[in-house]
């Protein structure tokens, strides 16, 4: 007898979910569209010829008649408009291009670099959420304390530090100076392979590094949300009625400051990937850091495109997921609009 009336509730959740996720394509169609206009013109009005740059060292040697044939295989010299669709169409096939400066097929360098850095940043997220909340909402429970003040001036100095300055000084200090971490790299010079243990000890510094360094957004959000929390007529109310401190402070103030959180989340997470590119080319990871920075430093757009676009899709993704769990986190949010 109960059945009946969720079944209509649970339909109109999914159709609000579909109109969500709707709205939110209608979004990123043009972005994605516009991203990838905007990195085709940058890549064809590069000084930089094509033909010369995928030959290499054997353009010096090359005649003018074969780098001419490369540029007629590649379709070079083709109106722009032709040049843009045949990329984008090469790119719904799964084909990104051959990557000039690594020599090899994007997709094959995305294909071995990009959990890397997935796993950079996934680890770095959640450590960075972990500490903000449960620190961040014992700053605000002692607002304006000694805690709450010493909290708030480390974050805004880290703040202010730029995330290479942060792990250049956190290896000279952990790791050249008192010797507990490796320096960088994922394994020990000498080892012949990879391992969990070895791989997660090089990791160490580096998620510890980005986590910080994207800290202080995190921790003074959640202390300034949940002060606020504590004010509310709701958390008050808990308060008179006897409850324990620790249940009024999680249990209500950090549930009601966890909604504009989730938003957070998704929008910070640009500045997080462009933290974890500095922190990968710093302790030299095999992630998507160092091939972005040779890549630019090499010219090689077809790479800097694939990254570029793939990144935004991500980012595209994530306020997308970050839309359904505010609205999953709070009925009184409707889906539908």
């Amino acid at each position: 007898m109960t059945a009946a009336p969720e079944a209509p509730a649970k339909r109109r959740g999914i159709a609000g979910a579909g109109a969500v996720i709707r709205r939110r394509l209608l979004v990123a169609v043009p972005v994605l569209i516009a991203t990838s206009i905007g990195m085709f013109l940058l890549g064809a009005a590069s000084p930089i010829d094509p033909a010369k740059q995928y030959a290499g060292a054997a353009a010096f040697t090359a005649t003018e008649e074969n780098l001419a044939q490369i540029r007629a295989n590649w379709g070079v010299d083709d109106p722009l408009p032709v040049q843009y669709l045949r990329w984008v169409g090469n790119l719904l096939r799964g084909d990104l291009g051959w990557s000039t400066s690594r020599h090899e097929p994007v997709t094959e360098v995305l294909g071995a670099r990009a959990g890397w850095t997935l796993l950079l940043v996934g680890a770095a997220l959640a450590g960075v959420l972990i500490v903000s909340l449960l620190v961040g909402t014992l700053a605000a429970y002692r607002r304006g304390g000694v805690f709450d003040r010493g909290l708030r001036a480390v974050a805004y100095a880290v703040e202010a530090m730029p995330v290479f300055w942060i792990a250049l000084a956190a290896i000279a200090l952990f790791a050249l100076t008192l010797g507990w971490l490796p320096a960088g790299g994922l394994t020990e010079v000498t080892a012949t392979g990879t391992s969990f243990t070895d791989v997660a000890w090089h990791l160490v510094l580096p998620i510890a590094v980005l986590a910080v360094s994207q800290a202080p957004w995190f921790l003074l959000f959640v202390r300034d949300s949940v002060a606020e929390s504590l004010r509310d007529d709701h958390v008050l109310a808990a308060k008179a009625r006897g409850l324990p401190g620790r249940t009024v402070l999680f249990g209500h103030a950090l549930r009601t400051a966890l909604l504009p959180f989730l938003t957070l989340i998704g929008t910070h997470l640009p500045e997080l990937v462009g933290g974890a590119v500095l922190v990968e080319t710093v302790f030299s990871l095999p992630g998507l850091g160092a091939v972005t920075v040779q890549a630019a430093l090499g010219s090689d757009f077809p790479l800097l495109a694939a990254i570029t676009l793939v990144t935004t899709v991500v980012v595209l993704t994530a306020n997308l997921l970050t839309d359904l769990a505010y609205a999953a986190a709070d009925p009184r949010v409707r889906l539908d609009g």
